[in-house]
């Protein structure tokens, strides 16, 4: 049975969150068809410059991304206390980036003579507004339907684009942040379109290495390079998650299993992790009906609070 979204999202559990989005037709998002010909490879720009957008606006902080050809993957850390730090022009401002004003708002913004009545019909839009600019729904929502009226407009058709709502999975643990990070930074290795996690393009490993493509790329949440010192930065340090990413990459594969490097011992027993298990936490993402990436107490109080009696969860 279908689970509202609003039960699937637990903040007092966590902030990060895996969003998957699949496009519903046999015509590609990206990539090229091979049946007619038609490349699709420059709308892989066009995720990427809406997610550019939308990261300037919202308060979700973008920890990874990948773009493939017929979906996308996102790791995203909402950050409600920020959207809470904003003054009321700023939320309308930000707002304003996105949808015209009321007339009333724009009246309020003016500083114009308000009555009581009027001035709480502002205040209300404004508290909907900041709540709705640190929503996975809202963000995903602006994306998708941005996608599917420039792919329809250029398919010359009209129709469902994305295969129902996306897909989400709560990050319970740091090593399931790690682990989702890891995945959706060799989904393109994974799917042979690039040979090494630093050639592929349209991901965030790309764009933290200086290979992106564009003017203005998404706004990527910084690594911390002094551990938990940064309260908005990724708990990790950005060379041995490169090493981490790298190592994953070589030892999943069939044909190159490959040996642990010596630095990777640091990052492993920090998060308590064994190498075996690491490797089966990394894969837990390419299977169906995961709502929650965590060890098992985790799972059931995420569980509880989204107002569920258990939640399908991997076993470790």
């Amino acid at each position: 049975m279908t689970i509202a979204r609003s039960r699937q999202i637990s903040l007092q559990d966590t902030p990060y969150y895996h969003v998957v989005s699949r496009c519903v037709r046999r015509a590609f998002l990206c990539g090229e068809d091979s049946h007619s010909g038609q490349s699709f490879e420059h709308r892989r720009q066009w995720v990427v410059d809406k997610l550019s957008q939308l990261s300037r606006v919202f308060a979700i902080g973008i920890c990874a991304y990948a773009v493939m050809n017929n979906h996308y993957h996102l790791v995203l850390k909402v950050e409600p206390e920020v959207a809470n730090g904003w003054s009321d022009r700023e939320v309308a401002e930000r707002w304003a980036g996105l949808f015209q004003w009321p007339l009333l708002v724009r009246r309020w913004y003016l500083e114009e003579s308000l009555t009581e009545p009027e001035l709480a019909v502002v205040q209300g839009l404004l508290a909907q507004w900041r709540e709705r600019l640190y929503s996975i729904s809202w963000l995903v929502r602006l994306l998708n339907e941005s996608l599917a009226r420039q792919a329809n407009q250029e398919d010359g058709c009209k129709g469902h684009f994305w295969e129902g709502r996306f897909k989400s999975q709560a990050l319970l643990t740091e090593s399931a942040l790690l682990a989702c990070m890891t995945y959706v930074e060799l989904n393109p290795v994974r799917a042979k379109v690039a040979e090494r996690p630093e050639e592929s393009d349209y991901t965030s490993i790309s764009q933290r290495l200086g290979r992106a493509t564009g003017e203005l790329p998404p706004l990527l949440l910084p690594f911390s390079e002094k551990q938990r010192e940064q309260e908005h930065a990724l708990p990790y340090a950005f060379t041995d998650y490169l090493t981490l990413v790298d190592w994953t990459g070589r030892a999943m594969r069939d044909d190159k299993r490959g040996h642990i490097p010596a630095e990777l011992a640091p990052i492993l027993q920090r998060l308590h992790l064994a190498e075996s298990s690491w490797l089966r936490q990394v894969s837990v993402f390419r299977r169906s009906g995961i709502r929650a990436v965590g060890d098992g107490a985790l799972c059931q109080q995420y569980a509880n609070h989204c107002g569920q009696q258990r939640c399908r969860h991997p076993k470790h």
